[in-house]
């Protein structure tokens, strides 16, 4: 049986980290509503709980009530 290749090893190791992180957030991850994951766009809102979101998804999956569009002053 001939060695793995030094790629090899390197993709092996990528593969083992890339499940344990999937892993480790998926198991402490609480649950929250909403889709799974939330858009990368800025347009914060804020909340009764004090908190500024940054956008209408976050706060959803945080449970957040009455949240407003925030305009930074």
């Amino acid at each position: 049986m001939r060695k793995p290749s030094t790629i090899g090893r390197w993709m092996l190791g990528l593969a083992v980290v890339a499940a344990a992180g999937f892993a480790v957030t998926t198991l402490a991850t609480p649950a929250m509503a909403g889709p799974p994951v939330c858009p990368m766009i800025y347009a914060p809102v804020k909340c009764d709980n004090g908190k500024v979101y940054m956008n209408q998804c976050y706060a959803d999956r945080a449970h957040a009530k009455n949240c407003v569009p925030y305009f930074e002053p």
